[in-house]
């Protein structure tokens, strides 16, 4: 009962709540619980809250820090700009600066694609050049990285950029597997060295964005909604929940 004397009269409490009281006191100094102390509540299943990375419960967890991304880069879009499945982040974030957008799909059949054209393999896309690129979670749907980076260098115009996240922790997405595959998880590591290889020293940026509590809501299927706002105030390098990629072809 060394832990009954040492605490104050107003927490020896019985044994459920003193554990409670003990529980708070923990996360408050940061201090790691007890094995066995550890409560899962809702999250105590094998099944995710949403399957569909929280969008049906509102803002998916990744695409705060997409958005926060392309937010703080916002200048770099401008002129011809190029997003990959809409332009909804063209609008949103290059406003009058942009002087021609394009939407590029990968097949057929999307109506607010202007562009059909492949990033593996440069079909449909030869002859064109763009002041930038935004490719929010695409590429870890193309097999083989390399020869999408070396078609995404060859669509930058001189002095331009490529804005590019790419999942680090994430579920898989049925939706992009039963169509054309999801293959690649990345870490900030392997997305510098991916690029650098193609683009050369010096162009490009790595960064990271996540930590444990928003990895876990991620992958439970919450949304930014159900989390506290101190969940997206830190950022842990060992849990990239999304990398993100600010890549130049030079200067013109």
């Amino acid at each position: 009962m060394m832990f009954l004397r040492k605490l104050p009269a107003s927490v020896r409490l019985p044994l459920g709540r003193l554990r409670e009281a003990l529980r708070r006191r923990a996360a408050r100094w940061r201090v790691r619980p007890p094995v066995g102390w550890v409560r899962f509540g809702d999250l105590g299943r094998v099944h995710p809250v949403s399957r569909a990375f929280g969008f049906d419960r509102g803002t998916p967890i990744d695409r705060y820090y997409i958005e926060h991304f392309l937010d703080q880069h916002a200048d770099d879009i401008r002129g011809r700009v190029l997003e990959v499945g809409d332009d909804t982040y063209t609008r949103r974030f290059g406003g009058e600066r942009v002087t021609q957008r394009e939407v590029l799909h990968v097949t057929p059949g999307n109506p607010q694609a202007t562009l059909v054209g492949n990033l593996e393999t440069g079909e449909g896309l030869a002859g064109r050049q763009y002041d930038c690129l935004i490719l929010t979670q695409t590429l870890h749907c193309i097999y083989d990285l390399r020869a999408a980076v070396r078609t995404l260098h060859g669509l930058l115009a001189p002095g331009g950029v490529a804005l590019v996240t790419l999942p680090g922790i994430s579920q898989s997405s049925r939706y992009d597997a039963d169509r054309w595959g999801d293959f690649w998880r990345l870490t900030p590591e392997a997305a510098w060295r991916l690029f650098e290889q193609e683009f050369g020293i010096g162009e490009v940026e790595v960064a990271a964005q996540g930590n444990v509590l928003s990895a876990v809501g991620l992958l439970c299927g919450l949304a930014v909604e159900d989390l506290p706002t101190r969940a997206f105030e830190e950022n842990d390098p060992d849990y990239p929940v999304v990398v993100h990629v600010r890549v130049t072809s030079g200067r013109p």
